[in-house]
């Protein structure tokens, strides 16, 4: 047995979460790819089975009240707001990311006030993010503004009304100064936006210790829910009274059966709600949420650094010199819970890991991604992916 092999059945041994991964259905394979799509919590199946045969097919209409259906968006809400670092009242799920961002950042310029006709967006960031960005300013009449998330100190002004940012970029999975930029835009006056889609039940966040003021995040990467499950959107306590969606539905009225032509928004994180929940997806991510009892943050992150610097000395132990190159940061401070190594030929190397049992994902033109979810990933995972990974290279 190779020195990584037995460095890894000692970390294992000690390890505090390992019970977790029986709450997953798993197999032998090696999953990597949990920051694109988290493993199946095993409450999950009959939980939805109970939704849809019981609460749907026996109670019907009745399941809105009786199933608690109408106050799901909020209840799960407050059950997603101690990973993130908030107090309850603040996170109302539904809706997608994309959704979300669009709520989040037009909602940032209405209350940023006049004369604020410039957004920030993270030059780096995902795809989406950019175009839903690029829209907001259209919609609003401000012009956008493509800046790396380190020069953004230097390019707030009077003019800001909005900065949107990563917390941790998907492509590198750079940890991204989420206090240091917070307290630089809202000392500019403006109005700080984060998406949380790589961090959220990864790492601390700290919304609430830092004064973010619109927080998005999606809940099928490290939250589990499922493919497609609802995303969440924060607006902290200050703010909601001041908080005008431009998506105002009859769920994020003041008396949405009141059935009025004239639009009262709802108190409290509620507005950030629309049309009518979607249920079966909201509640699947309701059941995932348990595989959290029992478990902090903080010890998520203390796992999670240490498997991806586990990680990193088995590559370098393994993986013949100079045939990748980590664009991961190093340092703890600067490093999400996962990591990417450059490669030249990597869409044709992650397909032949895949065929081996070892799943990450690629993204072009060169990076092969690797996501590592505490709750589930074990050390000899991890040395298994570097080992099969030096195969497959060499």
């Amino acid at each position: 047995m190779s020195e990584p092999a037995e460095r890894a059945q000692k970390l294992d041994a000690v390890d505090e979460l390992a019970g977790k991964r029986a709450e997953f259905v798993l197999d032998d394979v090696v999953y990597l790819d949990g920051n694109s799509l988290g493993a199946l919590p095993a409450v999950v199946p009959g939980r939805v089975e109970d939704v849809v045969r019981r609460q749907w097919g026996e109670l019907r209409i009745r399941s809105w009240e009786e199933s608690g259906w109408w106050t799901a968006p909020e209840r799960i809400g407050d059950r997603i707001a101690p990973l993130v670092g908030a107090a309850p009242g603040q996170i109302v799920v539904g809706d997608s990311t994309s959704v979300n961002v669009l709520k989040a950042l037009v909602g940032a310029v209405r209350m940023a006030g006049e004369g604020r006709d410039e957004l920030l967006v993270d030059a780096t960031t995902f795809p989406t993010d950019g175009y839903i960005a690029e829209s907001a300013a259209r919609m609003t009449g401000c012009t956008l503004r493509p800046v790396a998330p380190a020069d953004v100190p230097g390019a707030l002004g009077d003019r800001t009304a909005a900065a949107l940012l990563n917390h941790v970029d998907y492509r590198t999975g750079r940890l991204h100064d989420l206090p240091g930029l917070t307290a630089a835009v809202r000392a500019a006056g403006a109005v700080a936006v984060w998406d949380l889609c790589h961090s959220a039940g990864a790492l601390p966040v700290g919304l609430d210790e830092h004064g973010v003021d619109l927080a998005v995040g999606c809940t099928y990467k490290y939250l589990n829910g499922g493919p497609g499950s609802p995303a969440y959107l924060y607006v902290r306590r200050e703010l909601q009274d001041r908080f005008d969606s431009p998506l105002p539905g009859w769920n994020s009225h003041a008396e949405p059966f009141g059935m009025r032509s004239d639009f009262e928004p709802a108190p409290g994180a509620l507005r950030g709600r629309v049309g009518t929940p979607d249920i079966l997806s909201m509640l699947a991510l309701e059941a995932a949420l348990e595989v959290w009892e029992g478990v902090t943050v903080e010890a998520v992150r203390a796992k999670s650094l240490a498997l991806t610097d586990f990680f990193l000395e088995c590559v370098a132990a393994y993986v013949p010199e100079g045939r990748v190159e980590c664009v991961t940061p190093v340092a703890h401070d600067e490093r999400g819970s996962q990591i990417a190594l450059r490669c030249d030929d990597a869409g044709d190397v992650m397909k032949r890991l895949i065929e081996r049992g070892v799943v990450g994902d690629f993204r072009a033109p060169d990076v092969l991604r690797f996501g590592f979810t505490p709750l589930y990933v074990g050390f000899a995972d991890v040395e298994r992916a570097a080992r099969v990974l030096a195969e497959t290279l060499a």
